[in-house]
């Protein structure tokens, strides 16, 4: 797990700020569906993004991924 302080202004890491940056990137770059859904963005050409800026491990990298997609939304 990374040891990386979380920022006071949002709770991201450097890293979890990075690889949502590259991801907002990589969606205007491939555009939109005719329905005006934004398409999708592989995990391996995000990570292939995001390793251009700063030197991660797959393993870093997918922990930090999963950090920011949670895990749904709770059942109430």
């Amino acid at each position: 797990m990374s040891s990386e302080l979380r920022d006071a202004r949002d709770g991201l890491t450097r890293l979890e700020r990075l690889i949502l940056w590259q991801l907002d990137r990589a969606q205007r770059e491939r555009g939109l569906y005719d329905d005006g859904t934004t398409k999708s963005v592989s995990t391996a050409m995000l990570y292939g993004r995001v390793s251009e800026y700063i030197d991660v491990s797959v393993a870093e990298f997918q922990a930090a991924l999963v950090r920011l997609v949670g895990r749904g939304v709770p059942q109430r």
